[in-house]
């Protein structure tokens, strides 16, 4: 027997779209992260640019910002503008507009906005559905999204001068108090302070890697897994193939952890990334807060090598 799609009306799923919907969406950006592809991993509320308010400002897995903007009915020219004055005042990598229904002239001036460059632009369709009498269920489609040519012309280049100054302090500190943790690993000895947001350094099989992140409001340790050929359809099913096998293994890693992790696939599904956030401390404001930052960092680092050093171990060559 089959059951019967069923539309469901959005405002007897969310309500109020800041109090339910909005919130919803910043509690489950993995929704999002399927359908347009972005690496969404934190959001804010409510985020202020200038005398406005954002509905959500979200970061990505580069900590690069990314404005969100809801709208569960139709679109109109008010949201338009908010969204591309958000995008300028914050300088976002990519903005995403959510509606119920698109006007046609809007989903044209979203995608003239893509060819200009710079920040990608996303229309996505909200809808609620269920089959028979289940519970409804969301259903998000994208409208317009970037093309190819948009994507690589909107690649953010790396920030220089005061930040890249900055970043090698927070990682040589970093770097500093690992040496002082006699059980680390020497198999993550060779992470070495750089200009960027991460530091990384080998497992002990090619394609994987250990990364220290940086976000604007949070912290990251993270195992990813992006095998490099000069075939690329290989090199996608070597990373499909181990994330898969890792996965199946997901709830003995997390209990070897201590703590769930978030697993994602990337932007454009070429790598994935195994993950653990943290919140103890703001790593771009008070220098004060490093040690405490740097302790929790490497902690979860230390714990991350030792949950999954086995099951890399089984994994093929």
């Amino acid at each position: 027997m089959i059951g019967k799609l069923q539309r469901v009306p959005l405002r007897d799923v969310w309500p109020h779209e800041a109090r339910d919907f909005t919130v919803w969406l910043r509690d489950n950006l993995e929704e999002l992260n399927e359908v347009t592809g972005l690496s969404l991993v934190s959001a804010e509320i409510e985020h202020s640019a200038g005398d406005f308010r954002i509905d959500l400002v979200a970061e990505d897995a580069d900590g690069n910002k990314v404005v969100i903007e809801n709208q569960l009915e139709r679109s109109d020219h008010d949201h338009l503008g908010k969204l591309v004055t958000y995008v300028s005042n914050l300088d976002a990598v990519a903005a995403i507009w959510v509606v119920a229904e698109a006007r046609q002239e809007h989903s044209t001036a979203v995608d003239w906005l893509n060819q200009g460059g710079g920040t990608l632009f996303y229309l996505v369709l909200a809808e609620a559905v269920r089959i028979n009498d289940s519970l409804p269920a969301p259903l998000l489609t994208v409208i317009v999204e970037p093309s190819e040519e948009d994507l690589a012309s909107g690649q953010v280049e790396k920030e220089k001068g005061e930040r890249d100054v900055f970043c090698r302090r927070f990682w040589t500190a970093l770097l500093d108090y690992a040496k002082t943790r006699p059980n680390l690993p020497d198999s993550l000895a060779p992470f070495s302070p750089g200009n960027s947001r991460w530091i990384y350094a080998s497992t002990s099989k090619a394609g994987l890697g250990y990364n220290y992140s940086v976000l604007t409001k949070a912290v990251r340790v993270d195992l990813y897994i992006d095998h490099r050929s000069n075939d690329a359809g290989a090199a996608a099913e070597a990373n499909v193939r181990d994330f898969e096998a890792l996965e199946k293994d997901r709830n003995a890693i997390e209990a070897a952890f201590g703590e769930p992790l978030q697993w994602i696939q990337e932007k454009g599904g070429r790598k994935f990334r195994i993950f653990k956030m943290s919140t103890v401390g703001r790593y771009g404001s008070d220098e004060g807060e490093w040690p405490a930052i740097h302790a929790a960092m490497v902690d979860a680092m230390i714990r991350l090598e030792a949950s999954f050093r086995p099951y890399i171990a089984k994994l093929p060559n």
